[in-house]
C-alpha cells in the first residue's frame, strides 16, 4: 500500500507475539518500523532483519514504564528519520493473581508497564505530531479491560485504563488530525497461550464462537488499517477482535 511509504512507525514491545506481527506487517507495507525491547535483543534483531527485506528498521531497547526511556527512543527516531507518523503502544506485562494473594509490586508493575508506559509514549511522541499537524496512536488493550477476568485485576485496570486515556486523548488531538484508537484483542497465538493444555484450549474454544484463537496477523490487520489514511475520521474508539467472545 502506497500509504505506509515515507512513513516512519514506532513499536513498543516489537520483538515478538503482536508487536513483532504489527511491525512485520507495517514493514512489508513499505513503513519504516522502529521496535523497541526490554531484554530480548536477539528476538529484536531476527524482526529488524526480516523488515529490512523490504523496508528500513531499527532496534531501540528501552523499558517503557520510564518516561526518559520514552523521550529518548523518541528523539533517536527523529535523528535518525527525521519524523514520526506512527506510534503504536504495545508493550505490556502480567502478573496474574487472585487480589487476595495480589502482592503491591504485581500491581504496580502491571499499572506502570502497560498504563504509564503509554503515558510515557505518548507524551514523548505527542508535541511532534501536534506541530506537523498529523499522526496516528494505536494503544493494544484487552477484553479484559472491558469485560473483567477473575485473577487479572491489575491486567484488567491497565487495559481499561488505557481505554479511558486514549478516548480522553482522542478529543483533545482531533482538531490537530491525528487519530487515536484502541485495539481490543481476545485471545491470541503467544508464547502464554502455546503453555496451554489441549484441555484448557478445548474449553478456551467453548468460549469464542469463532471456535480459535487469533492469529497475531490478525490483529495486527487491524492496526494497519488504522495507522492508514483509510481510517482518518475514526478516532476515540475501541476495536474488538475477539472472534466474538464479547457479542
Amino acid at each position: 500500500m502506497d500509504d505506509f511509504k515515507n512513513k516512519v512507525a514506532i513499536v513498543t514491545g516489537g520483538s515478538r507475539g503482536i508487536g513483532r506481527a504489527i511491525a512485520k506487517v507495517l514493514g512489508s507495507a513499505g513503513c519504516s518500523v522502529v521496535i523497541t525491547y526490554k531484554s530480548s535483543a536477539q528476538q529484536a534483531q531476527e524482526v529488524v532483519d526480516e523488515i529490512s527485506k523490504n523496508s528500513k528498521a531499527m532496534a531501540i531497547q528501552a523499558d517503557s514504564s520510564k518516561f526518559e526511556d520514552a523521550q529518548r527512543v523518541v528523539d533517536e527516531v527523529l535523528k535518525n528519520f527525521g519524523k514520526i507518523d506512527i506510534l503504536i503502544n504495545n508493550a505490556g506485562i502480567t502478573k496474574d493473581n487472585l487480589l487476595l494473594r495480589m502482592s503491591e509490586s504485581d500491581w504496580d508493575d502491571v499499572i506502570e508497564t502497560n498504563l504509564k508506559g503509554v503515558f510515557n509514549f505518548t507524551k514523548a511522541v505527542i508535541k511532534h505530531m501536534i506541530s506537523q499537524r498529523s499522526g496516528k496512536i494505536i494503544n493494544i488493550a484487552s477484553v479484559v479491560g472491558l469485560i473483567g477476568n477473575p485473577g487479572q485485576a491489575n491486567y484488567a485496570a491497565s487495559k481499561a485504563g488505557i481505554i479511558g486515556f486514549t478516548k480522553a486523548l482522542a478529543k483533545e488531538v482531533a482538531s490537530r488530525n491525528i487519530q487515536v484508537n484502541v485495539v481490543a484483542p481476545g485471545y491470541v497465538e503467544t508464547e502464554l497461550t502455546g503453555k496451554l493444555s489441549e484441555e484448557q484450549k478445548k474449553r478456551l474454544f467453548e468460549m469464542i464462537p469463532a471456535k480459535r484463537i487469533a492469529k497475531p496477523e490478525e490483529i495486527a490487520y487491524v492496526v494497519k488499517f488504522l495507522a492508514s489514511s483509510e481510517s482518518d475520521y475514526i478516532t476515540g474508539q475501541v476495536i474488538v477482535v475477539d472472534g466474538g467472545l464479547t457479542a
